[in-house]
């Protein structure tokens, strides 16, 4: 059985968090990887028996378990080992995952107080998004999720409470990360005049993983390197980089993706993949470097510049009907409606722009639903998500974001250089992301504080 892919979800991991939040800026992959089974928690020497699981603290009246800390700390630590970083102290990890534990707990208080929910349909389309980023269907991914050993309607509940989350940190945050033209235009200024954050330099890399175990043996590092040394040599010869990975490299994905790890800013990928193509040129490969997970070769395949003048990117010119649920109108009647809609418009039976005018619930209803033309980071992930997947002049499910339910058609696609307009939109993006990191840190910290928290027994792990 082929396991899923890359980033775990389970017990609301960052990544999947990344996705779900942050309405423009770029959409990032929502997946699930298997659970590693999980190791009985040692008690201390001097400890006397201490049941398999109890309460390490309460938030508002809401449990957290042990189980759920070791849960989550496994997680946590794959999750670093898959990104070759290096891993903290285990007690230190510990502690931190209790406290974002303890945070997410005060905030799930919070969303339900204000009135906050999720329907069934908002979850389901998560569902979907995980499976499909797994090219799997949802029968297979439940099934892969038993065999192993999660619990279905855990992990929906878990997605449930991750869109809550962002709904409500959508909510509170937006209003402080609002940029203004003349942020904008300083930020420019200091790109053309050379004085760039090396943390916003956007780096395209791919990588070959050499995998070795944690307590590796003399004999198995030695087989390790010479394996590395064999395909560096391959690589620097010239052999294909991404078919290396898809057939050598023991990272997850790499079959699938050849290997890359996708345009990041600096500041988001592991330091030590920073460090190792610090000083190539794109299309360099680097010495080989070891992590917790194993042996590295990360090639530069590109690297840019915020808002760089030149650089070309995939744009779409899509159009879309928005229905907004409300007393009259329910999600689940929304989307039955689109769905439709998409019938009528499949059989030659309608006209969009028409059903767009008289139906949607957008600005854009004037114009026939047209969204004009629009590169990455635009719009919301869901709804990026839904155009990339999509060929010109085909029409997507309905899907359901924060802003309601849509049903989107992929007009045209071209790829064009960034002008004016978009490096605007490129900084706006990059300054807002960066107020919106800022504002969070300090708006948890809040919500924090006004909880009640007690705290009981320490975790064991």
């Amino acid at each position: 059985m082929k396991p899923l892919r890359t980033l775990p979800l389970w017990l609301a991991c960052a990544a999947q968090i990344a996705l779900l939040t942050a309405p423009a800026v770029h959409a990032q992959g929502l997946r699930v990887s298997p659970a590693p089974s999980l190791p009985r928690a040692a008690a201390p020497a001097d400890a006397g028996p201490r049941p398999a699981d109890f309460i390490v603290a309460v938030v508002n009246s809401e449990p957290i378990t042990n189980n759920e800390v070791r849960l989550r700390l496994l997680r946590y630590e794959q999750q670093l080992t898959q990104q070759g970083a290096a891993l903290p102290p285990r007690a230190q990890l510990a502690r931190e995952v209790v406290e974002r534990l303890i945070s997410e707990r005060a905030q799930l208080h919070l969303a339900r107080e204000n009135g906050l929910r999720i329907d069934d349909l908002a979850v389901d389309q998560a569902e979907q998004t995980v499976a499909r980023q797994n090219q799997v269907d949802v029968a297979e991914l439940r099934r892969r999720l038993v065999a192993d050993g999660l619990n279905v309607a855990q992990f929906r509940e878990d997605l449930r409470n991750q869109l809550l989350l962002t709904r409500l940190r959508d909510r509170e945050l937006e209003p402080r990360a609002r940029v203004s033209e003349r942020e904008i235009d300083e930020f420019l200024r200091e790109q053309q005049a050379g004085r760039v954050d090396p943390a916003l330099v956007e780096l395209n890399l791919a990588h070959i993983l050499v995998a070795l175990p944690e307590n590796a043996t003399q004999i198995q590092l030695a087989q390790a390197q010479a394996k590395a040394q064999g395909l560096l040599a391959r690589a620097r010869a010239g052999e294909d980089f991404g078919k290396l990975a898809r057939e050598n490299s023991d990272a997850a994905g790499a079959a699938s993706n050849s290997g890359l790890v996708g345009a990041r800013t600096a500041d988001r990928l592991p330091g030590l993949f920073v460090e190792a193509v610090r000083n190539l040129q794109p299309g360099g490969v680097s010495d080989i470097v070891r992590s917790a997970a194993g042996l590295h070769i990360v090639k530069l395949v590109e690297r840019r510049q915020p808002g760089a003048q030149g650089l070309m990117v995939t744009q779409n010119r899509a159009r879309h009907i928005l229905l907004r649920p409300g007393p009259q109108l329910t999600e689940a009647q929304a989307v039955q409606r689109l769905a439709d809609f998409k019938r009528r418009l499949q059989a030659g039976q309608a006209d969009f722009a028409a059903l767009a005018r008289e139906h949607s619930q957008d600005g854009s209803s004037r114009t026939g639903g047209d969204l004009g033309w629009a590169g990455p980071g635009l719009f919301v992930p869901e709804f990026e998500d839904a155009i990339n997947a999509l060929a010109p002049g085909q029409l997507s499910d309905p899907i359901v974001s924060r802003f309601g339910v849509h049903l989107i058609q992929l007009v045209e696609r071209r790829q064009a250089a960034l002008g004016e307009r978009e490096q605007r939109e490129v900084a706006r993006n990059l300054l807002r992301e960066r107020k919106l990191d800022e504002a969070y840190a300090t708006w948890a910290q809040e919500v924090r504080g006004r909880a009640f928290v007690e705290l009981r027994e320490p975790p064991l792990f």
